[in-house]
């Protein structure tokens, strides 16, 4: 069908635009392209036909987007793990220095901090710490 039969620029569009859609949904279901007209003559049923098409198409659209969100979302779900683990272990290391290290060593080493980060270690700087250093 040619888009001369269209009078206004905005049918002509409509009409490129479910030829489009029609053609770009039927390939997505492997099948062949489906003529339809769009003037008055066209039946219930193409437009069911059509409309179930695109439907599946939607659902395949959609199932693929949902196995790819649940695949990030496991790769994310790891890599949140990993870096609990890793966090849980700088932690324990952060805590035997400091209990090891003497009060001149961290106050050379806190000496050495800029403000930003004195503040995080005096915060961090817990009162078991503090008792366990004076021991």
């Amino acid at each position: 069908m040619s888009s001369e039969m269209y009078q206004s620029p905005m049918e002509v569009a409509v009409y490129q635009l479910h030829n489009f859609s029609i053609s770009f949904f039927s390939s997505l279901l492997g099948g062949d392209v489906v003529s339809v007209k769009l003037d008055n003559s066209a039946s219930g049923a193409t437009v069911v036909a059509i409309d179930n098409k695109i439907e599946q198409a939607m659902d395949l659209v959609k199932n693929h987007l949902m196995y790819a969100v649940r695949e990030e979302v496991e790769i994310l779900k790891e890599q949140i793990k990993e870096l609990v683990e890793k966090n849980s272990q700088l932690e324990r290391e952060n805590s035997l220095l400091k209990t090891l290290a003497s009060p001149e060593q961290l106050e050379k080493f806190e000496s050495q901090l800029s403000p930003e980060e004195q503040t995080t270690a005096v915060a961090t700087n817990s009162p078991e710490q503090d008792a366990g250093s004076a021991v």
